[in-house]
């Protein structure tokens, strides 16, 4: 039988948090970034300009077909190279952050582009029409019209998916950047109680992602009516 010691876990909470804020910063970046480009993918998409269109559509299938994991990996070996190159960085420095944030971003817009395409495709087309009766062009009333009654439809899907994103987050273990995860795993490596520490990870990840789904929820409550 396992004999369990939780009296390490109050003295590695300072270390945890520096891991959490990691997470938090991942999460937050490739949620906006993912929310901005997807948003461009969604209107590239059903734009009528035949190359733009086919741009979009091969963007999403491809990052929607590749493991996370793979992804990561990728950007984990040519993002730090590429930005030496541009930028003239040492060789040295830690970009590892910077790397993920851009393969999350990247990563996320294809499932966020997804999700906003439906939201427009299910806004009324009379409601566009309206608005070029009204003399507005097509970017006016995607952006006055169209993209208000989207995103305000959508809010709890994206929320939903902005879950699954901080859940992911955990994969940066296999580029070694610490993370919550990897914090925990290296403290219980440390201490030798890393059966301790995994489920203590698992407990938080659990109780916040419970308390965003319950937010999620009620907003979608509030959307509805």
């Amino acid at each position: 039988m396992h004999h369990f010691d939780w009296s390490g876990i109050p003295g590695a909470l300072p270390t945890l948090w520096s891991g959490a804020i990691i997470t938090f910063q991942i999460t937050v970046v490739a949620i906006v970034c993912g929310i901005v480009i997807g948003t461009v993918l969604a209107l590239l998409r059903l734009s009528s300009i035949t190359p733009l269109a086919w741009f979009a559509r091969m963007y999403v299938t491809l990052f929607r077909s590749i493991p996370l994991v793979m992804v990561l990996l990728w950007f984990f070996l040519i993002v730090p190279q590429v930005l030496q190159n541009l930028l003239g960085l040492s060789p040295d420095i830690d970009i590892r952050l910077a790397s993920a944030m851009v393969a999350f971003s990247l990563f996320e817009a294809a499932y966020y582009s997804e999700i906003i395409r439906a939201g427009i495709q299910a806004v009324s087309r009379g409601q566009v029409n309206a608005a070029f009766a009204l003399g507005m062009t097509y970017a006016q009333a995607m952006q006055l019209i169209v993209l208000p009654q989207a995103f305000r439809a959508m809010i709890p899907l994206l929320l939903t998916q902005a879950i699954v994103l901080f859940q992911d987050t955990s994969l940066v273990y296999v580029i070694g950047l610490a993370d919550f995860f990897r914090t925990a795993a290296n403290i219980g490596d440390r201490d030798g109680t890393s059966v301790e520490m995994v489920l203590f990870a698992g407990a938080c990840y659990f109780v916040i992602c419970v308390v965003a789904s319950s937010l999620v929820k009620s907003l979608q409550k509030k959307v509805a009516r």
